[in-house]
């Protein structure tokens, strides 16, 4: 007892260094602890793999090639050691043969896109930014009816990764989602995605899959880091200090759309069965000997555009890729226009909200449907607009929908969820 007795007097005595070891024993426990879960998940995660590795395979299947786009810049340098950590050997284990090619600067996964040879999966490892850059490259190729039914699987490492949330269940940990999209990419379960065509007056054309944002919040956001010493106040912070710069921050412009257009039925899953050789060749002398007449061409309509002169805090043009499980009766884009009389306080207030989800809209916005739309911004130097959380100059645009472009890989519990969300 008096041993115990003393240790409690000398803790009292000297209890800053007390306090300090404590809380570095604190600390150290919960990081070691975090370290064990996430060498958890990787087993369990690759003894799943290992399993579709021990599958057998006919003499005349070959074994699956995926083409994998690594950005190891993405995640502030981190990306490379993830993926080698996390993704490779559950793609390893499964029998996957992989082709890992590794970007040295931005823009380069465009040109490797042009460059890329037939593949049963392409898969894009790295944020927003090397999302965007590899479909752009996909579908500025010749070829790009044949290479865009090519599934692609999305394994996220950069620092924004907006896709992930309609393919894979929200989760904090970065090892448990990145398993988790490689996990998607062997099981084969893929979604249809809608894509934008952005076509400016000279450039070719950029591709996007979630967003175009032009206006006041957007210009925020860009600059909320700079405040990053003000701690949880940083995004208020920003938002008052650009309105003592400038206010009303409004943007003028000149907004054309064309409706949205009804969604044609679905695909079937699984082709239907070959009808029967008798049932062939009775069908092909039928058409022999009563040939179908053929309908001459239809002249296509001519495209009615419905223009309007806009001023706005924010203009937001969206897919509807965010729950793309979701059944909806036209194809279309959602156009969301901020009003232009936000007070000061409606101003910092919106903008904190839309610095957590750039998607969201205030209930006074106005919210329109197009197929297509034409932007052209009255203002010189109209500032930037944000594609897919990166950043080009505002010029005036041409924005068009390309519906279930692309088929990317989906986590089926996450599928499950959007259409509880749904229901």
């Amino acid at each position: 007892m008096a041993r115990v007795v003393k240790v409690f007097r000398t803790l009292r005595n000297h209890w800053k260094k007390s306090t300090f070891a404590v809380c570095v024993l604190s600390y150290g426990g919960h990081w070691l602890y975090g370290k064990h879960c996430d060498n958890v998940l990787r087993r369990e995660a690759c003894q799943e793999a290992r399993e579709y590795g021990r599958q057998l395979i006919g003499p005349q299947e070959h074994l699956k090639k995926a083409t994998v786009i690594l950005n190891p810049a993405a995640c502030r340098g981190k990306a490379n050691n993830l993926f080698e950590k996390n993704a490779a050997p559950i793609l390893h284990l499964a029998g996957v043969e992989v082709k890992i090619v590794k970007t040295d600067y931005e823009g380069q996964a465009k040109k490797l896109m042009e460059l890329m040879e037939h593949t049963d999966m392409l898969i894009v490892a790295g944020g927003d930014g090397t999302l965007q850059e590899v479909i752009t490259g996909l579908l500025r190729r010749p070829d790009e009816g044949a290479f865009s039914r090519t599934p692609i699987g999305f394994i996220p490492l950069g620092s924004q990764n907006s896709l992930s949330y309609s393919l894979y269940p929200a989760t904090d940990n970065k090892v448990k989602c990145i398993t988790s999209a490689a996990l998607s990419i062997l099981k084969g379960e893929t979604v249809p995605l809608d894509v934008m065509q952005i076509q400016g007056e000279t450039e070719q054309p950029v591709f996007a899959l979630l967003s175009l944002r032009w206006g006041a919040f957007r210009d925020v956001a860009a600059k909320i880091s700079k405040y990053w010493y003000l701690g949880p106040l940083k995004t208020k912070a920003a938002h008052w200090f650009s309105t003592l710069k400038e206010w009303p921050q409004v943007r003028e412009a000149s907004l054309s759309l064309l409706p949205a257009v009804p969604r044609p039925p679905d695909e079937p899953p699984h082709k239907p069965p070959r009808p029967n050789l008798l049932y062939r060749i009775i069908r092909r002398l039928k058409n022999y000997w009563n040939p179908p007449v053929e309908e001459p061409p239809k002249e296509p309509e001519p495209e009615r555009w419905e223009e309007k002169e806009i001023s706005t805090a924010e203009l937001i043009i969206t897919t509807q890729n965010k729950n793309p499980v979701q059944r909806r009766a036209d194809d279309a884009l959602l156009v969301c226009l901020e009003p232009d009389t936000l007070t000061v306080g409606e101003f910092i207030t919106t903008g904190t909200v839309k610095a957590d989800d750039p998607s969201v809209c205030m209930a006074s916005a106005v919210k329109l449907e197009a197929s297509a739309c034409r932007l052209s911004p009255k203002q010189e130097g109209a500032g930037f607009f944000n594609i897919d959380n990166e950043e080009y100059e505002a010029m005036p645009v041409e924005v068009r929908l390309l519906p279930r472009k692309l088929h990317f890989f989906c986590s089926g519990e996450r599928r499950e969820q959007l259409l509880a969300e749904t229901a």
